[in-house]
């Protein structure tokens, strides 16, 4: 009874504040306080939906707000989707993918990759290249580099960089890092024989280089001596080459030629519009020293359609040029100027002298000057070069051994190496 006049007193209190119902659990029961008439009644209490947040609550995703001053691309955590109702669906993405993209994130802080899985190392790669990690100046070089160490020609096993100077320029210790090429094209892009793309040719690196077009590259017979000194004396550097396109390169002249007869597993030679003084020597030259004939049809190999960029950095490279390209967008504020000299005519006058420019490249490289290696058809020639061999060891013995001694002494002068020779091996 005492409980129950301090209850009523509670409740008829003159208060502004509306408390609402009242439970009082007595012996394991509920109870609630009825205002009205000042008793207690047994109640069930109702049972209200379920609600985890209430109805003005509302979820805003923000995730690396850190990182959003740099503008990159980021991911959340949530896939979203429309049902063919119009309603919002999300799910929630799956480990592997939440993992793989804070690795790619971080994809220039990984020690190694070798010995990891080709197939993940792909994916990761991709996912690296969506948030264009290699386009960065540091640490872009740094990741690549990890790749490449990896898994060589998987990374890149072709590249085309024809008319691409400027990507060479920006890019060139990117594309230095590139392990096991087996096509490279640097056709139209005016090297000269002092870059240190030549240079780096010549590296153990890009020994499995089969395929080089080095098309208009400003070249002189001192850069063909640089680039193939290591395979003449030390068996080293583009011993493995195939093919080889030296066209509009008229600075090469008869001397140059002299040092591509240590490529001995070449097949296929282009040497149109170079300055040779006396071609019927030089392609007698290249048929009894090298073993090719002279092509009277245009081949192939030399055609640039079936020389492509093909590896996982693909779209790499697609990215480097595009980033050029946007770099020279402010050089369009010229337009001024150009309309200035158009209305006078001194571009129409520039123009001019640049078609005829490309005129005379074309005509000088009609001369058609292209190398390959004939192929063996019949069975039976190798026999008869069986006996002709035979016939050459008895006639060897025949001979006295002042004619062999001399014979030694001729290919060991012919061996000798020159200063300049020696100058370039100590660079190595």
């Amino acid at each position: 009874q005492n409980w129950m006049r301090g209850m009523s007193y509670c409740l008829h209190s003159e208060s502004h504040l509306d408390a609402g119902p009242i439970y009082v659990r007595e012996n394991g029961k509920l109870h609630v306080v009825n205002q009205g008439a000042g008793g207690i009644q047994n109640v069930i209490p109702k049972t209200r939906p379920f609600r985890l947040f209430s109805k003005g609550f509302s979820v805003e995703l923000c995730m690396n707000r850190e990182d959003d001053r740099a503008r990159r691309q980021r991911t959340d955590h949530f896939i979203f989707t429309y049902t063919k109702e119009g309603n919002l669906r999300y799910s929630a993405k799956s480990l592997f993918s939440l993992v793989l993209a804070y690795i790619s994130d971080n994809v220039d802080h990984i020690d190694s990759l070798i010995g990891f899985p080709e197939q993940i190392a792909e994916k990761l790669f991709s996912a690296a290249e969506a948030r264009q990690k290699f386009t960065e100046p540091v640490t872009g070089l740094r990741a690549l580099q990890k790749f490449t160490e990896a898994y060589g020609n998987l990374v890149l096993c072709s590249l085309c960089l024809r008319n691409r100077y400027l990507v060479i320029s920006e890019k060139l210790e990117e594309i230095k890092s590139f392990r096991e090429l087996t096509c490279l094209d640097l056709s139209c892009c005016k090297l000269g024989d002092e870059h240190e793309l030549l240079e780096h040719l010549t590296k153990e690196a890009l020994s499995s280089v089969k395929r080089l077009l080095l098309k208009d590259n400003s070249l002189s017979d001192a850069g063909l001596r640089r680039m193939t000194a290591p395979v003449r004396v030390l068996k080293k550097g583009l011993e493995n080459l195939l093919v080889l396109d030296l066209s509009c390169n008229p600075k090469i002249t008869d001397v140059g030629i002299g040092y591509l007869l240590s490529f001995r597993k070449l097949n296929c030679l282009d040497i149109s519009g170079t300055g040779l003084k006396d071609v019927n020597a030089v392609i007698k030259r290249i048929q009894t020293q090298m073993g090719l004939v002279h092509s009277k049809v245009p081949l192939k190999e030399f055609d640039h359609s079936n020389c492509r960029t093909e590896g996982w950095a693909e779209q790499t490279v697609l990215q480097w040029e595009q980033a050029v390209m946007e770099a020279m967008k402010p050089q369009d504020t010229l337009r001024s100027h150009t309309a200035a000299l158009r209305f006078y005519g001194k571009t129409r006058r520039i123009e001019a002298a640049v078609k005829h420019k490309l005129v005379e490249t074309e005509t000088t490289a009609s001369g058609n000057l292209q190398f390959y290696k004939e192929k063996v058809q019949s069975c039976h020639l190798p026999l008869k070069k069986e006996v002709a061999g035979s016939r050459e060891l008895k006639n060897n013995k025949k001979r006295p051994l002042a004619e062999q001694e001399t014979e030694r002494t001729s290919k060991q002068k012919h061996l000798c190496l020159t200063v300049e020779d020696w100058d370039l091996l100590n660079t190595y």
